[in-house]
């Protein structure tokens, strides 16, 4: 019989779910759907660091599970004995404002003196597959970021777990924790969580995205431009997203905006205009009171490792590897940012340097 219960079967989740086993839990994790079928079932999957600049405790977190992200999907994989897609493959940003090519400039220093010295992050003059009238001004070029498969991911970990000697139980709603839990449920997290933070905390964010059959070679980096993510996944296929509605009458419908993503990519991109569209996807994200993951103890016997919105994929081993230091009752260091008092306290505003006296 399970001693830890797990609600939710996404990425944190299924990630949590391994690292607690690892660390020697009976654990059963129950999914009111199927397996990775919420925000982690998208087709994205873009692995990228913060901008090495206004440096703090939460950029930092997040560099640490980038660079550590290799070797934990490596493990995953010759556990599971499945891929997941990952690859780091670096990206490209290419530049189309005079302001964000001397900012990018000074990033180069950032990135010297904040990231580890294996990674860089460098000016081209261009970059292959990238319109020149879309980078007038280059191409930056960074080592750091990745690229994983959403679904291939969520299935290998699904299988790790059952290895490890897990149990997962799909098409099992729960309505309220019972004995030790961890509440990883993404949108759904929010009934579970109100009686604890209180009602609507937790908040879907809708993102559209499209996969076509090709455009880039397999393999090649990530594309970030103009609010866009170019994903060349490793078989051959590219991933083009993602919006971010606030607003939306159906979460799972994709329209217009698509559209518009679409022909962003297509203007940094041409060979992406003559690709067949294999699947356009829309669904909700989870986003807390603030941007981060929300993690922590919510009680004796209830945990929380839900949020993430836009970093779910890229610092969910951190995060499992931190709650299993909380359920063993340490304190493992993480940012204060990520507790759910901190996402309950309003943030303050920050003055403009020119505001400062």
């Amino acid at each position: 019989m399970a001693n830890i219960t797990i609600i939710g079967a996404g990425v944190y989740g299924l990630t949590c779910a391994l690292a607690l086993l690892e660390a020697g839990h009976r654990i059963r994790v129950l999914e009111k759907g199927k397996v990775g079928r919420g925000a982690s079932g998208g087709l994205v999957g873009a692995l990228s660091p913060h901008v090495p600049e206004d440096w703090n405790v939460r950029k930092q977190f997040q560099l640490e599970a980038l660079v550590d992200a290799e070797e934990h999907w490596a493990s995953v994989e010759a556990l599971s004995g499945m891929r997941t897609g990952y690859g780091r493959v670096g990206r490209y940003i290419p530049l189309d404002d005079l302001y964000e090519a001397e900012k990018a400039q000074n990033r180069t220093e950032g990135a010297k003196r904040l990231w580890p010295d294996s990674f860089k992050w460098e000016l081209l003059d261009a970059a292959p597959g990238i319109a020149p009238k879309a980078a007038p001004y280059g191409v930056v070029y960074e080592t750091l970021s990745a690229r994983i498969s959403p679904r291939l991911a969520c299935r290998a970990l699904a299988a790790a777990v059952l290895k490890s000697g897990g149990e997962i139980v799909e098409d099992y709603p729960v309505i309220k924790p019972k004995g030790l839990s961890v509440i990883a449920a993404g949108v759904g997290s929010g009934p579970l969580l109100a009686p604890y933070i209180g009602e609507d905390k937790i908040r879907g964010v809708k993102g559209q995205a499209a996969l076509l059959d090709g455009g880039l070679p397999a393999g090649s980096p990530v594309i970030y431009g103009n609010g866009v993510y170019i994903i060349p996944h490793g078989d051959g296929t590219v991933a083009v997203g993602a919006t971010s509605e606030n607003k939306w009458q159906n979460a799972e419908s994709t329209d217009s905006r698509l559209g518009v993503v679409l022909e962003k990519a297509q203007s940094i991109v041409p060979a992406l205009g003559t690709a067949k569209l294999l699947e356009r996807h829309a669904g909700l994200r989870p986003r807390a009171p603030k941007p981060e993951a929300m993690l922590g103890q919510l009680d004796e016997t209830t945990f929380v490792a839900t949020g993430g919105f836009k970093t779910g994929f890229s610092n969910a081993h951190k995060i499992a590897a931190a709650l299993e230091r909380l359920i063993a009752g340490e304190n493992p260091d993480i940012p204060k940012d990520l507790s759910p008092q901190h996402h309950l306290t309003k943030r303050k505003k920050q003055p403009m340097p020119w505001q400062l006296p």
